[in-house]
Parts: structure tokens; sequence; C-alpha cells
């Protein structure tokens, strides 16, 4: 899992180069193929319950599970999500990032980003021996609770091994201390989505998008973690 881990962090890296105003999320799409496969992986989504791409490429109300597509050309001061997965030798990694493209954004959009990525940084420092999984969650909400965002509740993080989705589902809000026991040898994908506005969200007719109810902005982060005894492990690590 560290090695699938690795190879997906440095195909983040490549993907990330890429985007710019004029490039088409199909393009980028083709960027994460490329490199999962050049490292002897094969891509997680591709194929998953009839997904068509390799990554999910989400713009600004659109909180995952975006298809990229050519017609998907990315513009000055998009709000874009990657979400990303990759097996190797039969063990999955799955992570996420959100990015502007191009513009500086505004201080809204730029906060929800800021806090969305510190939600995840406060989840990982309770996955430890002696925690409860519902600690994670509860971690999620302290940092995104308090700076007004909504907390998506439809979709969390889950475990991940042999499988990409795996028991337990991680919701990213909640009180501490419940759950099962965070011991030496789990592995966990978590991933908090804040949106600008309200929590509620719809599907579209595709099937797959996944967009925030009232139009608002969402941001969504997400690495695969493991429970040590020194601590976490953050196996999508990128440097």
């Amino acid at each position: 899992m560290r090695r699938s881990g690795r190879i997906l962090a440095e195909t983040i890296d490549e993907v990330l180069a890429a985007v710019a105003p004029g490039v088409s999320t199909a393009d980028l799409d083709a960027v994460a193929e490329r490199r999962i496969r050049a490292e002897g992986a094969v891509p997680s989504f591709l194929g998953y319950k009839g997904f068509t791409a390799s990554i999910c490429a989400s713009l600004n109300d659109e909180i995952v599970h975006g298809i990229p597509s050519p017609k998907r050309v990315l513009a000055e001061g998009d709000l874009l999500s990657l979400d990303f997965g990759a097996i190797w030798e039969g063990y999955h990694s799955d992570s996420a990032v959100t990015v502007f493209v191009g513009a500086a954004p505004s201080e809204e959009a730029a906060r929800l980003v800021k806090t969305t990525e510190a939600s995840l940084d406060a989840a990982i420092e309770v996955i430890r021996p002696g925690g409860r999984l519902s600690d994670i969650g509860f971690a999620v909400e302290s940092v995104a609770g308090p700076a007004g965002f909504g907390i998506v509740r439809e979709y969390g993080g889950h475990g991940i091994g042999r499988a990409l989705h795996e028991d337990p589902f991680i919701q990213n809000w909640g009180l501490p201390g419940r759950g099962p026991d965070l011991r030496p040898g789990l592995v966990v994908a978590v991933e908090p989505m804040l949106n600008l506005g309200g929590e509620e969200t719809r599907v579209l007719a595709d099937g797959w998008t996944v967009v925030t109810a009232d139009g608002s902005l969402s941001a969504h982060f997400e690495h695969t973690i493991a429970v040590t005894e020194d601590g976490p492990e953050v196996l999508t690590a990128r440097h």
C-alpha cells in the first residue's frame, strides 16, 4: 500500500502541473492514466461500477464524481477538485485535492479550500492507536463547523485495502470516542467535503456527478492513511 500511495502521489503532482486555462478535464485524465500505468499500476476508478474515466474531475459547485470530458475545458478562476485512485499488486490507494485554475480566488473561496485541507490535517492527527473511529469525524467538524461551511453528509471516507471501498464508512461529523478502535494495520481513506453554502447535495442526470443543491462552491481533500504503532502514516503524501 505504501508503493500504491507513492505512485498516486507522483501522479497527482504530474496532473497538477498540467492544470491551466484551456486544458480539458479529459486531458488531465489522460495524464493520470499514462502515469499510473507507466508505474505498473492500474487506475482504480476506470470501469468501477461503470465509471468511464481514471480520475474524477469536479468543477466549482460539483462536489465529487465529476466525469472527465473533452468538452469540460478549464477556465480562469475555476475551482477544480480532482480525485485519484490506483491499484498496485492488488492494493488500492485513494487521494483528492482541490486547486484553483489560473486566477487568484475570492477570499471566501480561498478560505473554503484552506479550511477543507485543514480539516483533513486535523483528522489525520487523531488516527492513532487508542483512538476511536468517530474521533475522525469529530476532528473534521471541529475545524469545518466554526468556519461556517456546510459539511457534506451523504458521502464520506472509508476503509481501503484490497478493495477501493471497504468498511468502515467514515463520516465527517459526530461525537468523539465512539465506534471501532483505531488499531495498527487499519488503513483508511479520509475525505472531508465542504460547501461554501449548505450541506445539501443532488446528483446530476449522468448518475455520477454530485453537486451542491444551492449551487455554492465545494472543496474536497483526501488521503490514504495507515494506523501504525507510532501514529498516522499518510501513504499518499506528496513532497
